[in-house]
């Protein structure tokens, strides 16, 4: 690696300080937890920890996190000069195509002298066969699941964390305000979507953990649906959700068109789902639980009527995120039966959406920083609906 050290940190994303602050807290998690290392696999904690970020992490990567002694980043070789520039990290270990990187894992372990580590298994990038590979190479028997022991780290934001969240926000409404623009009679979902991209990607957001959502007409009606060239036509509602990111920091945001007049049924179920968005915010503040929110929320609902329409929690986390998902939601939730408290730093995308499911869909949604004494909407776009 030595040729390319000229390389080391040209592209990460926060200063050498940041992420030596993130080890020791993830360091002092493992060795609470009674482990010597943890072996880190998902890549929004890989990120978090260390900076390294790319479009290959389908290929295995692993982050070796002892308690003692210096992390090192397992890549395949073509991402070696990718993870030198995003990272500080001294010690990266390239496997070459058509090696076994359990086979490589394990090696690196015996040279580190750990020979029972935690890792992260919950990750959505190695598969139940290569986690029996790496346990068989590692010939330690069933490796203890360190799968909590990152994540919770990430709730709280720093200041320099929130200042991307809010750069991210600035895009994801660039390209709200663009597509709402583009949504007429005669006009494809395609146009939409195309429209929402350029201005959000030309406002400076980089890559999304999560396409655009664009539906019209009967569409609209049917959870997370993408464009797929439909016409727009008089009648038709109109679902645009997107998000925008920042150094792989997310806000998202969603907002609901109508062409041509609204009907009455439509105008009702929006002003619901308003009332309940307004509601949840109301109770996000310092001490709080992630339930309340919800809470909130399902009772303007079920008060008026439209249970069935929502059947789904009212918020999650956001942070870091790569494909497939935009937000933290496997982390935390705004939802029943969540008793964590609401802290200054923590940030949430509430989506307060109602469907007639294979008709049409209205809602809002805020992305919300929490603050000392209640939450800083990210947004200044209005919530009503749009007609065209």
């Amino acid at each position: 690696m030595h040729e390319l050290t000229y390389l080391r940190g040209t592209e990460a994303a926060f200063p050498a300080e940041e992420f030596a602050k993130r080890e020791v807290q993830a360091r002092q998690r493992i060795k609470d937890a009674g482990h010597e290392a943890l072996v880190v696999t998902g890549p929004e904690n890989i990120y978090w920890l260390t900076g390294r970020q790319t479009a290959g992490y389908f290929a295995f990567q692993a982050l070796i996190l002892p308690v003692e002694g210096a992390p090192v980043l397992l890549v395949r070789q073509l991402e070696l000069p990718g993870a030198i520039a995003n990272t500080w990290l001294t010690d990266i270990v390239a496997y070459q195509d058509g090696e076994n990187p359990a086979q490589v894992l394990a090696s690196t372990l015996v040279r580190l002298g750990i020979a029972r580590p935690a890792i992260e298994k919950a990750g959505w990038f190695v598969s139940p066969n290569l986690m029996a590979e790496i346990e068989t190479a590692i010939g330690a028997g069933m490796l203890s699941d360190g799968s909590t022991l990152v994540a919770p780290l990430r709730m709280l934001k720093s200041t320099a964390e929130l200042d991307m969240i809010r750069l991210a926000a600035g895009y994801a409404q660039a390209g709200l305000k663009a597509g709402l623009a583009t949504c007429r009679s005669g006009a494809s979902e395609n146009e939409v979507a195309a429209a929402m991209l350029a201005a959000s990607v030309s406002a400076g957001s980089e890559t999304f953990g999560m396409e655009p959502l664009v539906s019209s007409g009967p569409r609209s009606g049917l959870p997370h649906m993408t464009w797929r060239r439909r016409l727009m036509e008089d009648g038709d509602a109109v679902f645009l959700e997107m998000a925008g990111s920042h150094a792989r920091y997310h806000s998202a945001l969603m907002r609901t068109a109508f062409i041509g007049p609204v009907p009455d049924e439509v105008s009702a179920m929006m002003e619901c789902a308003l009332k309940a968005l307004d509601a949840a915010l109301a109770e996000i503040r310092p001490g709080a639980s992630c339930a309340m929110p919800h809470e909130a929320a399902q009772t303007v609902i079920d008060a008026a009527g439209y249970t069935n329409a929502f059947r789904k929690r009212i918020g999650y986390s956001m942070g870091v995120a790569f494909a497939p998902d935009w937000g933290e939601g496997g982390m935390l939730s705004l939802f029943t039966g969540t008793d964590v408290l609401l802290e200054p730093g923590m940030v949430f995308h509430l989506p307060a959406t109602l469907r007639a499911f294979g008709r049409f869909t209205v809602g809002a949604s805020e992305t919300v920083i929490v603050t000392d004494h209640g939450c800083d909407i990210l947004s200044t776009l209005p919530r009503g609906i749009t007609v065209c």
